[in-house]
């Protein structure tokens, strides 16, 4: 009850913050509609393994792209971390975190790579798709056929364009960095990237769902990936068979 209404009362919350020392401490603005954590812990404790996963995985002058941006907690982090000669193409379908992204690139220092905010869902193809917005969170948002059971209901549908990896590597920089953050929908995803995944061999940061991690380990494995358990430290991962909820997936 006190949680839903915290969620109801700041969800149109918007204010700035910095990112953790770690990742550079550039300003970004957050929401609580992207996450009560956003407003009430410090910004080094919203999600201090996915600032880890971008300290140990972006170099300097590297290009990332970072599927399901949300408020860009990654991708600004890429941005500070890969520096004034790096890109980072944030991919994110919500149009009210779109704006959110937009405001903090406003922000972001001379000596940081440029982040590109494309407003589109990525998928195995180029089409129109229903995205459903949660509740509770933007984070939870879902494109129709996946989701998870941290939505607290559906707040609205929205018809999103929705484009895939190969088809944007035509257009755009590979990258050698994917983060992909997509709430079930990461295998389909993954279909859409195959010619990317063979030519160009990014690393890959993907957040896997257990209905999906089949398919996505066969996939992966099939492209000549190795895959560990980003929860754990670098010295005590191992190639794994199954992918993980936190999946590393590095090019054999």
């Amino acid at each position: 009850m006190l949680r839903s209404l915290l969620e109801s009362l700041t969800r149109n919350w918007v204010f700035r913050r910095r990112l953790p020392d770690v990742v550079g401490r550039a300003p970004i603005y957050v929401s609580g509609s992207a996450g009560l954590r956003y407003i009430f812990r410090p910004m080094d404790a919203v999600d201090p393994n996915l600032c880890q996963l971008a300290v140990e995985f972006v170099d300097k002058g590297d290009v990332v792209w970072d599927i399901g941006a949300n408020i860009g907690l990654f991708a600004f982090s890429a941005a500070s971390l890969s520096g004034s000669e790096g890109t980072v193409v944030a991919f994110e379908p919500d149009a009210w975190l779109v704006q959110l992204l937009r405001r903090s690139c406003a922000l972001q220092p001379t000596n940081t790579a440029t982040v590109t905010v494309v407003p589109a869902a990525v998928a195995s193809s180029c089409d129109l798709r229903m995205l459903s917005l949660a509740r509770r969170s933007r984070a939870a948002n879902f494109l129709q056929g996946y989701g998870s059971t941290q939505t607290g209901g559906v707040s609205e549908v929205q018809t999103v364009v929705s484009l895939s990896l190969d088809w944007i590597a035509q257009r755009l920089p590979p990258p050698d960095l994917v983060k992909i953050d997509v709430e079930g929908a990461e295998f389909e995803v993954l279909k859409g990237a195959v010619d990317l995944l063979r030519k160009h061999r990014p690393r890959i940061l993907v957040e896997v769902s257990k209905q999906t991690s089949g398919y996505v380990s066969i996939l992966l494995k099939e492209l000549g990936y190795e895959i560990f358990d980003g929860e754990l430290p670098k010295a005590n991962r191992q190639p794994l068979e199954l992918a993980p909820w936190s999946t590393i997936a590095l090019p054999a």
